[in-house]
């Protein structure tokens, strides 16, 4: 019976390797600095046009914070040939959807359109580069929409904080240690001419990565491409030279209160390696088995079987310069806080010490692998794709090969990984308790 399973096991594994077929691009760079990666699918009628700005919420002045997210919002404003709110109307009008997402290391917008409206995606994403329209009146109405969006996403929402918290503990030098959204009374002080010239910085075709992906075809998409975007004078080149952080030593006792919790949690957070590395890879492997699904270590011992918590985690938050490495627990019942982070602790040292069963380590390959066809299952994931690995990695081809990485992961190497960065000298443990109002 369990050659039968094995068996049936690895048949899957199998065709889970197969079924992630090779993503095929090109890429060039124009004449002013931007990259073009161009994904040809035409197994259905539409395409993505996505820019993404190497720029985030590191790269702010520390007086200013939140202006990356905050050109999020400007930018949809309009432009010299969109008139105010009409951005998302014309999106609409064509039968298309679009979004933009902003973090520490980077900013990011796109269109999803019916394929034989690609020259209006280009011509979008031509406009807000060229010709945005930022004056007072439009940063003052996005000020309230920001305002609003971090009441209801940080302030107003359960545990909201806690990330805030954990970083301003573990980052003291580096530009991590503050939050995407920012501070509101930065974004108050800030003034039009700051804006103007946050503008002219980052949103310039040298800082800039254009994806086309989609029912294309590649020609004509380079001559539109050249057409829109080939005029936009090249800005001034970026320099990036971020203060490096000292190790942790020992441990970091914080404690931290939220008005909106009525059940407090322990967390403890590592400063960990870039995600360009291996080790990176290796941790995003390690809080998969600690906390994916409810057959994982800490679920299954501390919330099924134990019945000490309520919630357990892992997460692997891997960033371009550093990583964050969270363990997390919100205590069941009368369970003490260092009681729940005893129990934490416990599987973490059994992973240094011990390695990991065959069976749990196939169970990661297979998660790993699922992971990697379901990225590359519709085209909007693989725009996104292409252009963080060419921005964030220096490696857009990635996008093929880092499942190789994954795939050459020893749980040799778990152990050591987890020996090395997960240690109770090298961390943060906070203690976010209710806030009595």
């Amino acid at each position: 019976m369990k050659k039968s399973i094995l068996t049936l096991a690895l048949f899957l594994f199998a065709l889970t390797t197969i079924t992630a077929q090779k993503v095929e691009f090109e890429e060039y760079t124009l004449k002013n600095g931007m990259h073009v990666i161009l994904h040809k699918d035409n197994s259905a009628p539409v395409v993505t046009t996505s820019v993404f700005y190497h720029v985030g919420a590191k790269d702010e002045n520390p007086e200013r914070t939140g202006m990356a997210h905050f050109f999020e919002h400007l930018l949809f404003e309009g432009s010299k040939n969109i008139g105010e709110g009409e951005w998302f109307k014309i999106v609409a009008a064509n039968g298309g959807q679009n979004n933009a997402t902003t973090d520490d290391d980077r900013t990011y917008y796109y269109e999803v359109f019916p394929s034989n409206k690609l020259e209006l995606g280009l011509w979008l994403e031509s406009e807000r580069l060229l010709h945005p329209i930022i004056k007072q009146g439009g940063v003052d109405t996005q000020n309230e929409v920001v305002k609003e969006e971090k009441r209801l996403r940080v302030d107003n929402q359960p545990y909201g904080g806690f990330l805030e918290n954990i970083k301003k503990h573990l980052f003291k030098k580096h530009p991590y240690k503050g939050t995407t959204i920012g501070k509101m009374e930065h974004l108050d002080a800030a003034t039009l001419e700051e804006f103007l010239a946050f503008n002219k910085k980052f949103y310039v075709p040298n800082n800039a990565t254009l994806v086309v992906a989609g029912d294309i075809d590649v020609n004509v998409t380079k001559k539109m491409i050249e057409s829109y975007f080939g005029p936009i004078p090249r800005g001034k080149d970026i320099e990036r030279n971020f203060p490096k952080e000292d190790p942790i030593t020992e441990t970091i006792s914080a404690k931290a209160y939220d008005a909106n919790i009525q059940i407090p949690a322990i967390m403890t957070a590592y400063r960990t390696p870039s995600m360009k590395t291996r080790e990176s890879r290796v941790l995003d492997m390690i809080s998969s088995y600690l906390s994916t699904g409810r057959s994982s270590v800490l679920y299954k011992k501390l919330v099924d079987t134990k019945k000490m918590a309520l919630q357990v985690g892992a997460i692997n938050q891997s960033q371009e310069d550093y990583g964050t490495y969270i363990l997390f627990g919100l205590p069941q019942g009368g369970t003490k806080l260092t009681t729940l982070l005893k129990e934490i602790d416990e599987e973490i040292v059994k992973i240094q010490t011990e390695l990991i069963s065959d069976k749990a380590f196939q169970k990661l390959q297979n998660q790993f692998e699922n992971n990697f066809v379901n990225s590359n299952s519709s085209v909007e994931g693989i725009a996104s794709s292409l252009a963080r690995f060419h921005v964030l990695f220096g490696d857009t081809n990635l996008i093929n090969t880092e499942i190789d990485i994954f795939r050459s992961i020893t749980r040799e190497e778990i152990r050591a990984v987890a020996k090395k960065y997960l240690n109770p000298n090298q961390r943060v443990v906070l203690e976010y308790l209710p806030k009595k109002k």
